[in-house]
């Protein structure tokens, strides 16, 4: 088993309702508790928590002194109430075999590479227990490795979220497991996304190094903080593929792997993702006032019910030959269908 600190950060997978947080501690320091900085006060009480993951919970305002969110340096005084919340209820971490089509893209004895639909969770979480990735891959998999911290979700070393589509390596032995997530932890891991994205960006091409985190007024949404003040270093490195005047298709190469970074930092820069519900890109964000013009940016959101985003290159050092293997995948038919939509716009326009 390998140490849950290595588990990259990837995007959220369970959006309904992450207003409510559930409790799993709560602790009330002594009456003669001793000046102590919350992480180590944590790291003596939670089993299996490391310095790394307190903190970043902290961070994401997951951790409370009082009911209220602290920063990493708070330092507990007696009788402080300490509680952690997280958005999904403790789980069962039985999970149940179902008989679930897989796209696999690529196979050896180490690992599995498949292409993940849209609207696909990747594991069981709140309100999403059955009919997910994490489902499928016991049914067809026996005794994959579970990340030590991590357990119910065998095989996993990152994630995507429900309704982003693409590619995601399966670890289907400890040592692919403890390699691949030590990559991702490294940030080597060779990972492009495309995406659809409203306005042009200028300049067509850059790098976004702006820390992101857990909004502090809202709980279901990541959110940029430039002053770096809170939230964890996220970069992403975008790069403009195709101007569609009031769109473009761009492409992201992440070097973290933050929950929503792509999401919250291209809303940050002005160019929210086409059709993201989450983050306001179900709104007519550019383009003209005609009714005309609203009815067909409607019917492309009716071809594309998500945000417009796919996972699409993935690169890796494989656990065993320890040489680099690269995988490409095609956009899906939603997304290729909305790009001809606004090609056809353009030119006709």
């Amino acid at each position: 088993m390998i140490d849950n600190k290595t588990m990259i950060e990837e995007d959220d997978l369970n959006e309904e309702n992450e207003d409510d947080l559930f409790e799993h501690h709560r602790i009330v320091a002594d009456a003669g508790q001793s000046l102590l900085r919350i992480d180590k006060f944590l790291m003596d009480r939670l089993a299996n928590a490391t310095r790394n993951k307190i903190q970043n919970g902290i961070r994401d305002g997951f951790v409370k002194v009082n009911d209220k969110p602290i920063k990493p340096n708070y330092k507990v005084h007696p009788l402080d109430v300490i509680t952690v919340v997280l958005p999904e209820p403790p789980r069962d971490t039985d999970v149940k075999p179902e008989n679930i089509p897989l796209n696999i893209v690529f196979e050896d004895e180490h690992l599995l590479v498949v292409n993940k639909e849209p609207g696909m969770v990747v594991h069981p979480a709140y309100q999403n227990w059955s009919g997910t990735l994490v489902n499928a891959l016991t049914y067809h998999f026996q005794n994959l490795p579970e990340m030590k911290g991590n357990e119910g979700r065998p095989g996993l070393v990152h994630r995507i979220d429900k309704d982003t589509s693409g590619l995601l390596v399966i670890a289907k032995t400890e040592l692919a497991m403890t390699s691949l997530a030590k990559q991702f932890f490294d940030h080597s891991i060779e990972r492009t996304y495309n995406a659809i994205v409203w306005g042009v960006p200028e300049p067509t091409e850059g790098t976004i190094n702006v820390n992101v985190g857990r909004s502090l007024k809202d709980r279901r949404i990541t959110v940029a903080f430039p002053e770096g003040d809170w939230g964890r270093t996220a970069i992403t490195h975008y790069k403009l593929l195709k101007d569609l005047r009031y769109v473009s298709l761009i492409e992201c190469k992440l070097e973290t792997g933050r929950t929503h970074q792509i999401r919250a930092h291209m809303k940050f820069i002005g160019h929210t993702l086409f059709n993201d519900l989450t983050y306001g890109g179900n709104e007519v964000l550019k383009g003209t006032v005609f009714s005309k013009y609203k009815q067909f940016v409607d019917n492309c959101f009716k071809i594309i019910p998500r945000q417009a985003l796919h996972a699409k290159t993935l690169g890796f050092i494989h656990p065993a030959t320890q040489k680099l293997i690269q995988f490409d995948s095609e956009l899906p038919n939603d997304f290729k269908e909305v790009l001809d939509k606004w090609e056809g716009y353009v030119k006709n326009h």
